[in-house]
């Protein structure tokens, strides 16, 4: 009965005069579900459960290792990368950082008093993975945004109104519900969504493929545990005595176990015979089950295969690629759904100037030879139109702008008479040299 206390202390502890001040509605003491509510469904099994009788869960999930590879680089990724508040002037022009702004601070420093900018989108992207969900509280003074708070995992609903607008129900963890308004929740989620609202979890719709690695690991374990690895018997239709059973049994681990033993023939006596057993190792711990599972883990993060340790996939030289397909195919989109969240908390009157954007140089950046020939011709090496100043150049390696180093370079002309390199100057004095076509003797030579 100890959840009717649990309920009548949400029950206590919903009062209007415990509300919290911030959003505005009822206060409820409780969360209703529908009979087909996903949520509904994980809650009373625990997570999600598969057809193979397994219920999926966040921890179950993250004990399989491409899973835990696929979130763990995805997660590190983003909170890796530097989010900059960018502001734009009002006629398109000029880009810069707004470093003056209190959210540029939030998104790059600290969102709030016990989390690094890496720690918060680490965690927040993890969320939206597993969960397809991530909420944080926007919590204002006056209104300049002083800091962002992560709210708990599955304790934020959010609802469209008959008006459009969109509203959050977050469940108190002493108990109650209160429901905030779209200023005050940093909403980032899943970009593919089945309700507009919510974004889809990765642990509902890689249920199967979890469950199926999980049986299948579990599996090997006990096998490990349980089960045997004989290469073979030996077998005969006589019956054997104890005596005689110990002495094969002593001279067989003796002459013919062991590395040292490898190759030597085995002499049989009372009619025995050697039978290899059918079923080999591999084929006992399911092996190519797990290979398969692990593929399908792949499919449904986008992280590509090699960069989730497949002993069978070559790296060589197409590292650079790697990094570009990671970029493109399975990072890229989440770079929007950051940036778009982010634009979602500011003001009206900010929207048109500010904007969030993620800086992915350094996961494209080649090896120096590369990024050597990029930037020499970034710099107008060769005679071309730069783009780059010196001074950006220097700050994408961390290093301190010189003086003059914020003029754009401009293409300069050979000057006249200019030698292009693997040329020889010809002596204008000299006379050209004439071919008679009449090959000259070595007398001739030796007197030169």
């Amino acid at each position: 009965m100890s959840w009717l206390k649990n309920v009548a202390g949400w029950l206590g502890a919903a009062s209007p005069a415990s509300a919290s001040p911030v959003g505005a509605g009822p206060v409820q003491a409780f969360t209703a579900y529908n009979l087909d509510d996903p949520a509904l469904i994980e809650f009373l099994s625990g997570g999600f459960r598969s057809s193979t009788g397994i219920s999926v869960n966040d921890r179950a999930a993250l004990r399989n290792s491409t899973f835990f590879r696929s979130v763990n680089l995805i997660a590190g990724a983003i909170g890796m990368l530097p989010l900059h508040l960018m502001e734009q002037d009002e006629d398109g022009g000029n880009k810069r950082k707004a470093r003056e702004h209190p959210l540029f601070r939030i998104l790059h420093k600290a969102p709030n008093r016990y989390q690094t900018a890496a720690e918060f989108k680490s965690y927040m992207q993890t969320c939206a993975l597993l969960d397809g969900n991530a909420y944080a509280m926007v919590i204002r003074v006056g209104s300049k945004i002083s800091q962002i708070v992560p709210l708990p995992r599955k304790s934020v609903t959010p609802e469209l109104t008959d008006t459009f607008d969109i509203r959050f129900k977050y469940q108190r963890p002493k108990g109650g519900t209160v429901y905030l308004s779209s200023r005050e929740v940093f909403h980032f989620r899943h970009p593919v969504t089945l309700d507009g609202l919510r974004g889809v979890s990765l642990l509902e719709v890689a249920k199967e493929t979890l469950g199926i690695a999980t049986i299948a690991q579990r599996a090997a374990g006990k096998l490990f545990s349980n089960g045997s690895f004989a290469a073979g018997v030996l077998e005969t239709d006589k019956t054997l005595g104890d005596d005689v059973h110990q002495r094969i049994r002593d001279d067989w681990e003796e002459i013919y176990s062991g590395a040292d033993n490898a190759g030597k023939w085995a002499i049989l006596e009372q009619g025995l015979k050697a039978k290899q057993l059918s079923q080999n190792a591999k084929e006992s711990q399911h092996v190519e089950t797990r290979e398969h599972e692990s593929e399908e883990v792949s499919r449904f993060t986008g992280v590509p295969r090699p960069l989730l340790m497949f002993d069978e996939t070559s790296w060589g030289s197409g590292i650079e690629q790697l990094g570009q397909f990671l970029v493109t195919y399975c990072l890229m989109i989440w770079f929007v759904a950051w940036e778009q969240a982010v634009e979602r908390i500011l003001d009206d009157d900010e929207r048109d100037r500010l904007y969030a954007k993620f800086n992915d140089g350094a996961l494209l950046r080649g090896s120096l030879k590369d990024q050597a020939e990029f930037f020499a011709k970034a710099l107008g090496a060769g005679g071309g139109h730069g783009w780059l100043k010196a001074n950006e150049v220097r700050e994408a390696f961390d290093r301190n702008p010189e003086p003059g180093g914020e003029v754009l370079p401009q293409p300069t002309a050979a000057p006249r008479g200019a030698v292009a390199a693997g040329e020889v100057e010809e002596d204008p004095a000299a006379p050209p040299a004439v071919n008679t076509g009449r090959r000259r003797d070595r007398s001739e030579e030796e007197e030169e």
